[in-house]
C-alpha cells in the first residue's frame, strides 16, 4: 500500500510589507502556509530580525548584556551600525526616553536621533515611542517628517492614538504598527479603523503584543497562530498582515534572564542563560507566525538565526 503525503493547502495569503528604501528595503509576509510548513505551501519570506537601540545608555540591563554590547551604550549611531554588523536585517529605535514619566526628551530631539540614524545605515529603520499614547503621536509625527521618504515602520498606533500616526506617515511615506492588547478582534478593528483612514493595508504591520517564555507566551502565540490561520483559511484581508513582535524588553524584564548567579546559584551560568530565554521565546513567537521579531543580545540573534536557516531547508 503506497503512502500519499497528505498536503494542507489554502485559499488564503499573508501579505506582504516592504519596509527601508532603496537597496535597504526589506520585505517581510508572503506566506501561503502555516509558519515553516515549506512542505504544504511556500511559507513566504523567512522571518526578520531587528536588532534594538536605545535613544539613551540603558539602565540596570544585566552585566552580561552590557558586556555583549560593548562601549556603543549610550550612542545610538554607533550602536546602530554595530547591531548592522552583527547581522541584523533591520534596527529598532527604542525612544524610551520620550516618556513623560521619565527623561521627557522633545519630539524633535527624538526626531534628530532617528534621522542620524537613518543616514548611518543601509537597513530598515522601525521606531517605536515610549507607549505614552499622546507623547508618542507628537514624536511620530516629528520622526515622520524628518524622515521624509525613508519609509520606516512607526509605532505603536493604538486605539487612543492611531490618527495621529496614520495621518503622518500617509504625509510622510512611512508604514505603521498597529498594537493592541492579545486579542484577534481588537486587532482587526484597528486595522479598519486605519485603513478607512486612507492607509493602504500593505504598509500596516501587527503587534498583537507577547511576553517571554513563562510569561503569557502561551496566550500570545495562540492570537499569533488564530491571526494566521484566519488570513490563509478563511481569506480575512484585515488579518492577514504581518506580525511584529516588539520581544527583546519582554525577555530580558524576566527574572530568570537577569538574575545573577549570586542571586540564583541553581538557574545555571548567568551569561547563558539570558541569551537562551530570549532565542527560545523569539523560535516561538516565529512559529506563532511573527515575521518581524526585535531582539536584543546578539548571541540570541545568532541562535535564532541559525535555527532560522535549519528550519528552511527542511
Amino acid at each position: 500500500m503506497s503512502f500519499t503525503e497528505p498536503i494542507e493547502s489554502y485559499a488564503g495569503a499573508v501579505r506582504e510589507t516592504t519596509i527601508g528604501a532603496g537597496d535597504s528595503a526589506v520585505t517581510i509576509g508572503g506566506a501561503k502556509s502555516l509558519p515553516f510548513y515549506n512542505f504544504d505551501a511556500p511559507a513566504g519570506n523567512a522571518p526578520k530580525i531587528a536588532m534594538e537601540v536605545y535613544d539613551s545608555a540603558p539602565q540596570g540591563w544585566p552585566a552580561a548584556l552590557e558586556s555583549a554590547l560593548g562601549d556603543v551604550a549610550g550612542d545610538p549611531v554607533a550602536w546602530a551600525k554595530r547591531c548592522v554588523e552583527l547581522g541584523a536585517d533591520a534596527v529598532c529605535v527604542q525612544l524610551a526616553s520620550t516618556d513623560p514619566n521619565g527623561a521627557d526628551t522633545s519630539a524633535d530631539d527624538a526626531a534628530a536621533i532617528v534621522k542620524a540614524v537613518t543616514e548611518a545605515v543601509n537597513v530598515p529603520v522601525i521606531v517605536y515611542g515610549c507607549g505614552n499614547a499622546d507623547k508618542d503621536a507628537e514624536v511620530l509625527k516629528k520622526v515622520a517628517e524628518a524622515c521624509d521618504g525613508s519609509n520606516l515602520l512607526l509605532g505603536p498606533a493604538t486605539e487612543d492614538n492611531y490618527k495621529a500616526i496614520v495621518a503622518a506617515a500617509l504625509g510622510y511615506g512611512h508604514g505603521v504598527i498597529g498594537e493592541t492588547p492579545i486579542d484577534v478582534n481588537m486587532a482587526k478593528q484597528l486595522n479598519i479603523l486605519m485603513t478607512q483612514l486612507g492607509l493602504d493595508a500593505s504598509r500596516i504591520v501587527m503587534d498583537p503584543s507577547t511576553g517571554a517564555i513563562g510569561y503569557g507566551i502561551e496566550y500570545a502565540y495562540t492570537v499569533m497562530e488564530r491571526l494566521r490561520l484566519a488570513a490563509l483559511g478563511q481569506c480575512d484581508d484585515m488579518c492577514s498582515l504581518p506580525i511584529i513582535v516588539n520581544l527583546g524588553k519582554e525577555a530580558w524584564r524576566a527574572k530568570e534572564a537577569k538574575a545573577t548567579d549570586a542571586e540564583e546559584p541553581a538557574w545555571g551560568d548567568e551569561t547563558k542563560r539570558g541569551v537562551l530565554w530570549e532565542a527560545t521565546s523569539a523560535l516561538t513567537c516565529a512559529m506563532g507566525g511573527a515575521d518581524l521579531i526585535v531582539m536584543r543580545h546578539p548571541d540570541a540573534v545568532a541562535l535564532v538565526k541559525q535555527s532560522f536557516a535549519s528550519l528552511a531547508d527542511q
